[in-house]
């Protein structure tokens, strides 16, 4: 079945409605609880930048607990075990957007207030993995974001499909699922990690907190987004200290990562890969040159402005 575009959905049906806007919101409303309630397994597709990737899915919620194993099927077979959103253990490298950080905090959808930055719209119906489905849209405001077109199981409201767009509908990741099985629960052998899964704690050792040696905050930021969490750390090798700051809308998010510069020839960068950007660029302070990093699933142009306007109290020469 083709993807529909959403702008042509848009050209198409924007002329109704706020009834739409309403059963959009009560869908999303659905779909926040039904990841949190919702027992399933299944086999669902990944794609970004023009490559796929296969994987099976375990997600069980018992005694309030979710617990969720993820297996990726091409290849070497790479996964990772969450509780509660947050990683337990991980085998190889799992394709990039499917993995979280192990603090990162968990996203909870408001509707209410999505519509404040963008458009909310049922804008039709489909059928993935054989199961019926409602098609919402979720178009920015404004050009500081991206969009999604979102298929929701009519029967659960879980996510059988989503395509996130750029500005101009243009695909940038797809995530599907080819079989979906809501009726049987997940075995504790299935959420069973292998042997090669290994614990967080091992392959990623943690960096100490330290106290942060500037007040660093954005001059500027897309409407709609907060800061949610702050942090510096020192790097385990260099024993630099590593800032960051991390923003979100209630579903897009970012962060900027402040480090100094111990080489000369770092250089600025701009980089996209699917729908992930990273731009850095040196900043001066009177405490010499840092490098500011921003990283996100925010459109470039973006990120570029949240680049320039990176400032702390002790801030030098900056120019926007």
């Amino acid at each position: 079945m083709r993807a529909i575009s959403l702008l042509t959905l848009l050209l198409s049906g924007w002329s109704a409605l706020p009834a739409h806007a309403d059963e959009a919101q009560n869908w999303l409303t659905r779909l926040g609880r039904a990841e949190r309630q919702q027992t399933f397994q299944g086999t669902f597709i990944y794609e970004r930048n023009g490559s796929f990737s296969t994987h099976d899915i375990w997600h069980r919620v018992q005694k309030g607990q979710v617990r969720e194993r993820l297996l990726q099927l091409d290849g070497s077979a790479q996964e990772v075990v969450r509780v509660d959103g947050l990683t337990q253990c991980v085998s190889g490298a799992l394709v990039a957007g499917l993995g979280n950080s192990r603090e990162s905090p968990s996203r909870s959808l408001d509707p209410k207030k999505l519509t404040q930055f963008y458009e909310l719209a049922v804008i039709g119906k489909s059928r993935v993995a054989g199961r019926n489905a409602v098609i919402v849209s979720i178009t920015p405001r404004d050009q500081y974001r991206f969009g999604f077109e979102l298929h929701l199981d009519r029967e659960t409201a879980l996510p059988l499909k989503s395509l996130l767009l750029n500005d101009q509908g243009q695909l940038l990741e797809r995530f599907q699922f080819t079989r979906l099985d809501t009726s049987s629960t997940p075995s504790d052998r299935d959420l069973q990690p292998s042997g090669e899964c290994k614990s967080v704690a091992v392959v990623q050792k943690q960096a100490p907190e330290v106290e942060p040696s500037e007040a660093w905050h954005l001059e500027w930021v897309p409407p709609g987004f907060q800061l949610i969490k702050s942090t510096a750390r020192q790097d385990t090798q260099t024993k630099a200290t590593v800032e960051s700051l991390m923003y979100e809308d209630g579903l897009a998010r970012f962060s900027v990562f402040l480090e100094p510069i111990s080489e000369v020839s770092a250089t600025e960068t701009r980089t996209q890969i699917g729908p992930t950007v990273a731009v850095s660029r040196r900043l001066n302070t009177v405490d010499g040159e840092r490098m500011v990093t921003v990283v996100g699933e925010i459109p470039v142009g973006t990120a570029e402005r949240i680049a320039l306007f990176v400032r702390s109290e002790k801030a030098a020469t900056a120019q926007p």
